[in-house]
């Protein structure tokens, strides 16, 4: 991978995976989304990846109208990225999950390249007193696909592509990277691809070192100089494939969507102390935080004047 001078810090301030029972300080209504996005741009990070969720209850929430309640408070209060999920939740459509990035055609959407079971269950074992009982149905489902067809990824990328977004191709093991050298290769998306390698969830690729040598490996012989590698480890494993990761000249992602922990059984406060930890282990490595200009630069962006928030 062709080397860079700064580390991009992506931070997922929600996404759909913890639910609000498992912590007070996971941000859910819109007031709360915007404040932990803008605290994290803050403390270092160039891009904040979004999701939204139902004020009343927490439960992930896909409609463009949920989206516009905070996107625009934003853009307003800071110079960051702004990248919108396509992932949503796994139990939703397709249509319903390109709904809010088709609308508000943001720098960078995600785009998750493959189908995988999604196994939450095993959080059930660790939070047990939970308030609402869509949390109870959600995480409790086995039977969880997450879908991500061909078809379903050429739909987003060319839905989103004539808009100028771009993505944060989400990679959660192997054959993902080799779902994206197909679509690379026919020219639906160009260079540079910002992989985002993902570690540790139940059903996608382990959390092992050497998990995280074999994605880099792959990814290295498969797109050679034309990728921006960033990576995302679940749980406690956050800050150890992060600290790995950015040694190795990658970029790194944190934030309550992936853990919900800073440090050993502290529940993190804010989304901006995981943020502030990394930039420290990345400073610590005698390296530099990219600011969104220079992430900008970096992943060849059409620049925050270009949305549609």
């Amino acid at each position: 991978m062709a080397s860079q001078r700064k580390v991009i810090i992506t931070c997922a301030v929600t996404g759909a995976i913890h639910t609000p029972s498992m912590s007070p300080h996971l941000p859910v209504t819109p007031e709360e989304i915007a404040d932990a996005a803008i605290g994290a741009a803050e403390a270092g990070a160039a891009i904040v990846h979004l999701h939204a969720r139902n004020p009343e209850n927490g439960q992930p929430d896909q409609t463009p109208e949920a989206f516009a309640k905070f996107l625009p408070v934003i853009k307003q209060r800071s110079n960051c990225v702004v990248n919108i999920t396509t992932g949503g939740a796994p139990t939703m459509s397709i249509e319903e999950r390109v709904r809010p990035a088709a609308t508000f055609q943001p720098e960078v959407a995600s785009l998750n390249l493959g189908s995988m079971n999604f196994g939450l269950f095993g959080m059930l074992d660790r939070f047990k007193d939970l308030k609402h009982q869509w949390e109870r149905d959600y995480l409790g489902n086995k039977d969880i696909i997450f879908r991500n067809t061909f078809g379903q990824i050429e739909h987003i990328l060319t839905t989103c592509g004539p808009n100028g977004t771009k993505f944060e191709f989400e990679c959660y093991d192997t054959a993902h990277l080799y779902n994206l050298k197909y679509f690379f290769d026919r020219g639906l998306v160009q260079a540079p691809l910002f992989i985002q390698t993902v570690f540790g969830l139940q059903g996608g690729i382990g959390a092992h070192p050497d998990d995280v040598m074999h994605m880099k490996r792959t990814a290295d012989r498969l797109f050679g100089d034309q990728y921006r590698w960033s990576v995302l480890g679940a749980g406690r494993n956050q800050m150890n494939i992060a600290a790995m990761a950015a040694a190795m000249g990658g970029n790194v992602r944190v934030g309550l969507e992936d853990s919900l922990w800073d440090g050993p059984g502290k529940l993190a406060e804010t989304n901006a102390a995981q943020v502030r930890r990394v930039r420290a282990i990345i400073e610590g490595l005698g390296l530099a935080v990219a600011s969104p200009d220079e992430a900008r630069e970096i992943l060849a962006l059409k620049g925050g004047d270009k949305v549609a928030f």
